[in-house]
Order: structure tokens, then C-alpha cells, then sequence
């Protein structure tokens, strides 16, 4: 995990904190990591005092095991040293979401599905009392007020489409924990449609990005 962070003079440019996420089990050849590096580069380029934190879940997260789970539910004053140690990774992931604004995941879509590191950090940051709260009425997230971009790149399924379940899984389960808010650029089709596919992502993500850094550039004002 890596942070970039400046001090500003400028109230937008010091508020606006952005969590990149990135999943790709590929570095020099990954679509969504290209995307991932447009998006985040043009709000620098506005916001140039921005603090950006990328998490790269490719490199290897912990699995939730049966020691996880037992601290995980040991109240925070009952547990021992070693449920502290075990629980220190997903009390990190948790306030890397706690404490950024805007969140940009990059999600090649294997199988049908996120990748399985991408399913670690949600499984980590999944966490009752932390993330959301279980009430009389229900389960409620606890992350609302953020705004998610999800970059998607799959070789041949259509992202949105039946056999999509990537992008429907994450919509629910970030709904979850309260991130209603979630814009989906897709460059799905890759293995037949190619550079016509990325360069039209590219100019997706480029308008994105744009038009979020408008956006809060008025509520900044």
C-alpha cells in the first residue's frame, strides 16, 4: 500500500482524500490498471495537493480463517495480543474506506466474477460495527457519502449482462456497507473488440474523472 500525501492551502485540494484499489494479477498489461492510472492522474492533475492511497490486493491479502473469525467476534476489550495481530490488516483496509472520499476499483473480471484478492479485501472490510450495523429494521452500511468508481475489463462478457457477476455481486455487497453511490465504466469485449474497446474506456474514464473534479470543485466553492 502506498500513500501520497501533500499539504494544501487550498480547502478542495486538501479535502479531497481518494482510495485507489487495484485487483489485477497483471502489472504492465492491465486494462483496468490503465484506467485506474487515467482516472486518478487527471484528478491529480486538478487537485495536485490530493491525497491518493492505492492498495494493491493483487500483491496478497490474509483469507478469513477460523482464528480470524474468533477475534473478529471477541468484543475489542476482551481480546488478547495475538486477535489484536490478526485483526491489524482488515482494521487498516477498513480505515482506508473510513477515511477517503473517493474510492476507484479496478476489476478484471475472471471467471464471471471479481478476483479472488478482490474478494479478500471485501471479506476484510466487511465488518459488523465497523462498516455496517445490524438494527430492528435490518442491516445498515455505515459508508455512506462516498462515491465508488468501478473499472471493469473482462475478454468476453458483457458487463451488466446475465452472465455478469462481477459488477452485480459489488453493487450489492458495496450497497451493503452503505456505497450507494457507484458509476461502472466498462471496457468489456477485449478479446474481440481490442484497442477499440480500451480507447473508448479511456475516454469513458477521462469524462469521469472530469466531471467528478467539477463537481467537487462546486462543492468546494
Amino acid at each position: 500500500m502506498t500513500t501520497s500525501t501533500h499539504e494544501s492551502q487550498h480547502d478542495g485540494d486538501r479535502d479531497l482524500r481518494i482510495l485507489r484499489i487495484d485487483a489485477s494479477g497483471r502489472r504492465r498489461e492491465s486494462v483496468t490498471r490503465q484506467l485506474g492510472d487515467a482516472f486518478v492522474g487527471h484528478l491529480q492533475q486538478r487537485y495536485p495537493h490530493a491525497q491518493v492511497t492505492v492498495r494493491d490486493v493483487a500483491d496478497g491479502l490474509p483469507f478469513v480463517d477460523e482464528a480470524w473469525i474468533k477475534a473478529n467476534f471477541t468484543s475489542e476489550d476482551q481480546r488478547d495480543a495475538r486477535q489484536r495481530t490478526l485483526l491489524e490488516v482488515s482494521d487498516s483496509l477498513v480505515r482506508e474506506l473510513q477515511q477517503t472520499d473517493i474510492v476507484v476499483i479496478g476489476v478484471p473480471v475472471y471467471n464471471f466474477g471479481v478476483p479472488a484478492a478482490l474478494k479478500a479485501w471485501i471479506d476484510l472490510v466487511a465488518r459488523a460495527g465497523l462498516t455496517f450495523r445490524y438494527t430492528e429494521q435490518g442491516p445498515v452500511g455505515l459508508l455512506n457519502g462516498r462515491k465508488v468508481y468501478l473499472l471493469l475489463a473482462s475478454g468476453g462478457v458483457p458487463v451488466g449482462s446475465e452472465i455478469d457477476f462481477a459488477s452485480r455481486y459489488l453493487r450489492h455487497v458495496l450497497g451493503f456497507l452503505g456505497l450507494r453511490e457507484i458509476e461502472i465504466i466498462a471496457a468489456d469485449g477485449l478479446a474481440t473488440g481490442g484497442p477499440t474497446v480500451l480507447d473508448r474506456a479511456l475516454r469513458e474514464t477521462l469524462a469521469s474523472a472530469a466531471q467528478l473534479a467539477a463537481e467537487y470543485q462546486h462543492r468546494a466553492a
